[in-house]
């Protein structure tokens, strides 16, 4: 996020060229750049406009940091007979302030007759590395593969201000001329180039390639360059340094991001508007402050919100009452069913005697209460209690009889008077016949003369 803001010129003062923007302390007139070091110079008479930096190196890219260029590469090609036709050795040399990024590039030799090596400086220091490539036909090259058959690349020295690229051949290419009849090598970008045998035919129509620059401000580490009236670190921003040579950067404040070298440059970010930025729980409450935020809980909720601390957990006091009234409702629907399941059961019950009421001569019954009414016979109505209690829990010593209608028991009732009572055997009864008839009510008829009852027989009665 730092980098996209950072492309903010300064007020007044041009902010791209054709494609490419120019963020300061860059600047292409006077008053627009930090110092000498960052001055630019846009040639717009061509199309596309060309920015080119000291000594007319073409900038492509400026970020916080870096600055990309296109550099040429090397190229070293003979004939059939082994004749040298072409060769350039390319070199670069950089202004104060610039150095070559030894972690953004690589130094690369292509070809199957090769070996190239590059010469660095870092001050007064010089380094020298290369590396070698060889192969005897085009299928033994792998596409993909930089490990020395057709490809071979190695680092070069991080902090050095200039390089000079030289070729060779160890054998003038006359093995391999008809499918490789150049060597190639050049110092790139190294995520801009990936290897494949085409670029042994390709890489001969390319003029240049990317080159990573790092800049610095000045010479000054932070300690001294805070005291000088030209240090560079505008408003919330800070000074850091990035390596172990001259010069510094600016960066803007955590929770800041623009163009840490301007006055106004560091805007405050509002990580509440974006979930990737604060880690803030999903119940939680975000509130941007400068440089930061903070995170809360809503009402209901105790921690501190965040998702690397105590979170949002529900309060023990909001839990009661939840737990209470899931805790009512369950035994509210629970009653429900019991109630629903009792009334049913009632229901069926009730069909079930007046089944059995009717079954065993509960309508004729009606029939004798209806004529007798107004007569001197008493009709009394008995419950299988008293008629248990009449026959002594029916014993078989009361048995006078047995017949197609039963077995016939005598009895003694609560009066003293003598009935003979005719039951159905309990085989007659199935199911839940038996259950619906043990609290069902018997009938008899008692006359002056007789006492006759017919009773149905359950288990124990």
């Amino acid at each position: 996020m730092a980098e996209a803001a950072v492309a903010q010129a300064k007020p007044g003062c041009p902010d791209r060229c054709g494609n490419v923007s120019i963020p300061y302390p860059f600047g292409t007139k006077k008053d627009c750049n930090h110092s000498q070091h960052f001055l630019l110079h846009c040639n717009d008479s061509v199309m596309p406009p060309k920015l080119t930096l000291g000594m007319n190196l073409h900038v492509v890219s400026i970020s916080l940091g870096e600055l990309k260029i296109l550099n040429f590469l090397g190229r070293d090609c003979y004939n059939s007979y082994g004749g040298l036709v072409y060769e350039n050795d390319p070199w670069l040399r950089l202004g104060s302030g610039y150095t070559i990024s030894g972690k953004r590039n690589k130094f690369i030799a292509v070809g199957c007759d090769t070996y190239a090596i590059v010469r660095a400086y870092k001050g007064e220091e010089r380094y020298t590395t290369g590396c070698m490539s060889v192969c005897d036909s085009i299928t033994n090259v792998k596409s993909g593969s930089c490990s020395g058959i057709g490809c071979c690349e190695t680092s070069i020295p991080e902090g050095t201000t200039n390089f000079t690229v030289k070729l060779s051949s160890y054998n003038n290419h006359r093995s391999v001329w008809a499918f490789n009849p150049c060597s190639y090598a050049f110092v790139v970008e190294e995520t801009h180039f990936k290897f494949s045998s085409n670029q042994f035919r390709d890489l001969n129509n390319t003029e240049n390639l990317p080159v990573v620059l790092d800049w610095r401000i000045g010479k000054e580490r932070c300690k001294a360059a805070r005291k000088t009236e030209t240090y560079a670190c505008k408003g919330k921003s800070e000074c850091y340094e990035p390596d172990d040579w001259s010069g510094y950067l600016c960066k803007c404040l955590d929770g800041y991001h623009g163009n840490p070298y301007l006055p106004d440059g560091c805007q405050d970010i509002n990580e509440c508007d974006d979930p990737s930025l604060n880690k803030c729980v999903k119940k939680g409450r975000c509130k941007n402050t400068p440089g930061n935020y903070t995170c809360s809980c809503p009402k209901g909720y105790h921690g501190d919100g965040r998702q690397d601390g105590d979170r949002c957990n529900l309060d023990h006091l909001q839990v009661i009452p939840v737990v209470l009234g899931a805790g009512i409702g369950f035994m509210i629907l629970l009653l429900s069913i019991s109630w629903l399941y009792w009334g049913l059961k009632k229901r069926k019950f009730i069909r079930l005697k007046e089944k059995f009421f009717q079954q065993n001569g509960g309508l004729m019954l009606q029939q004798q209460l209806s004529r007798q009414e107004g007569s001197d016979e008493t009709i009394k109505i008995f419950t299988a209690g008293e008629l248990e209690k009449a026959t002594n829990k029916y014993d078989e010593s009361n048995i006078v009889g047995r017949g197609g209608y039963g077995t016939v028991y005598k009895g003694t009732l609560t009066n003293g008077r003598i009935a003979w009572i005719d039951s159905k055997e309990k085989e007659q009864l199935h199911g839940e016949s038996s259950q619906a008839y043990d609290n069902d009510c018997s009938f008899g008829f008692t006359s002056a003369s007789f006492n006759s009852l017919r009773v149905p027989m359950n288990d124990g009665r």
